[in-house]
């Protein structure tokens, strides 16, 4: 995970993603590095669009949460509408009471 967010913040810096700086800032957070884990990320980022990446990863995260807010206010639209139900067919019985009383 420490080589990725070396790249990140690599990135959120301006600078150039390298093998030489990933591995500076790795060693400056005290991180022993491994030069072959170094080399594969610095592939695997080479046709990555970073900023993209990020977007959809944000988009991915606010998805769910916006499903779960919806499914709470369905879910007291129903029971809202259940207790109308119920107040209706309280009254309807109490109006058959008067009639018949």
């Amino acid at each position: 995970m420490e080589y990725i967010y070396s790249a990140l913040l690599l990135h959120a810096a301006g600078k150039e993603i390298t093998e030489e700086a990933v591995t500076n800032v790795l060693k400056a957070a005290g991180i022993e590095v491994d030069a072959a884990k170094v080399k594969a990320l610095i592939a695997s980022l080479k046709e990555v669009n970073i900023e993209e990446a990020i977007q959809k990863a944000a988009t991915v995260q606010v998805a769910p949460a916006a499903r779960a807010a919806e499914t709470k206010a369905e879910a007291a639209e129903e029971k809202k509408e259940e207790e109308e139900e119920q107040k209706t067919e309280e009254e309807a019985a109490s109006g058959l009471s008067a009639l018949f009383g």
